[in-house]
């Protein structure tokens, strides 16, 4: 049979011996004065209504319940961007257009950021906008309290003063570091390779490549790689 978010037989009750107890009759109580004993009655089909669901098939029916139950949450969650005013804000214009495809996986963008960090240095850095959307709290970025910034735990990061430079494969994407034409990123999904030196007209199969004018930074380029899920 079945089953779904929709399952009352399982939703209704916390434990199976919840599920057990709902079908004893206070006329079963009086007259087996046990408790236990009517339980296994009623899991043996004696006693209750049609047949009883036994444990395993409960224990399975009320774990796909709370998958159902989280996926249905998850999926109706508001998104960060959701009700903001972003005039006069292309750039979290932008990344608000893009928050729902790339928190479901429909799309992976890479955000390319140059500007001043706090000690006026010139940083630079490539972003795996998806990972960064699952691990922090964007509320503070789309509320304008707090600047979105390259790190160096980012998927490329350079400060030009220093000379601190740092790559690290993310969830997403795997670092190309060694290409001979500049960094590349490939794709851990559809294996795609996307090439981000602005030289190229073509960033790779299935991505393009925008500049966004922004007043928060020195320069900001979106790659958007759109995913091709295997039927």
């Amino acid at each position: 049979m079945p089953t779904n978010g929709g399952d009352a037989t399982v939703t209704e009750f916390t434990t199976y011996e919840d599920y057990l107890d709902s079908q004893i009759t206070p006329i079963d109580l009086y007259y087996l004065e046990d408790k236990e004993l009517a339980r296994q009655l009623v899991e043996l089909g004696y006693r209750g209504s049609g047949e009883p669901l036994k444990r395993e098939e409960f224990e399975s029916r009320k774990k796909a319940s709370e998958t159902f139950r989280l996926s249905k949450r998850l999926a109706t969650k508001v998104l960060a961007s959701q009700g903001k005013d972003f005039a006069g804000f292309p750039f979290l214009a932008a990344l608000a257009e893009r928050e729902e495809a790339n928190r479901s996986g429909k799309l992976t963008s890479i955000l390319f950021i140059r500007t001043l960090n706090s000690k006026n240095q010139e940083i630079s850095g490539y972003i795996d906008y998806a990972h960064r959307l699952k691990t922090e709290n964007f509320e503070s970025v789309f509320g304008k309290t707090r600047v979105l910034m390259p790190r160096p735990s980012d998927m490329s990061f350079y400060n030009w003063e220093t000379q601190t430079c740092t790559s690290n494969a993310t969830p997403n994407f795997q670092v190309i570091a060694d290409n001979e034409n500049g960094i590349l990123f490939k794709n851990k999904r559809d294996r795609k390779i996307i090439n981000v030196d602005p030289r190229e007209a073509n960033p790779g199969d299935n991505t393009t490549r925008v500049q966004i004018p922004t007043k928060e930074h020195i320069q900001v380029v979106i790659y958007d790689h759109l995913t091709r899920r295997k039927a």
